[in-house]
């Protein structure tokens, strides 16, 4: 998948056969990516989603601090210089039904985190697992999206 940016090793070859994991990284987990627990727990290859893209691109605009917003100003500079994000397209606006239908029978509602379950949706639509330092937020999504806790 070329829009995936290989975080350690591109994978080990067994037997003539390259063995890499995948997944989806949300947007607490790039917000940490610095630490390096997080680092540690990501497969060999993390995406992003253009909805990870637009909450980073929010968050300068939301700092009150000048030393924060120019902290967030950065890591979203580095995050676009390192990701080609998976779009939000019509396969991951398909899977955003499944995803709030899973969400709703799981007794929560899908208004309060839209940004978490649009993200989710795209793991789904790409059939990526999704690593989260908020494993709470994707509560009732595991018949759909295995949900890494990091």
């Amino acid at each position: 998948m070329s829009s995936l940016a290989a975080v350690e090793s591109l994978g080990t070859a067994t037997a003539g056969v390259c063995s890499m994991s995948e997944g989806l990284a949300d947007t607490s987990v790039i917000i940490d990516w610095d630490d390096p627990a997080v680092l540690a727990a990501l497969p060999d290859a993390v995406a992003i989603s253009t909805i990870t893209l637009a909450e980073l691109a929010a968050g300068p605009h939301l700092a009150r601090d000048p030393l924060e917003r120019a902290r967030r100003q950065a890591r979203l500079q580095q995050v676009e210089a390192l990701f080609d994000p998976l779009p939000f397209d019509v396969i991951a606006a398909r899977s955003f039904g499944q995803v709030v239908a899973a969400a709703t029978a799981a007794g929560r509602s899908h208004r309060s985190r839209l940004a978490d379950l649009l993200i989710a949706a795209v793991a789904h639509a790409n059939h990526l697992p999704l690593y989260t330092r908020n494993p709470q937020d994707f509560a009732g999504l595991s018949p759909l999206i295995t949900v890494q806790a990091i």
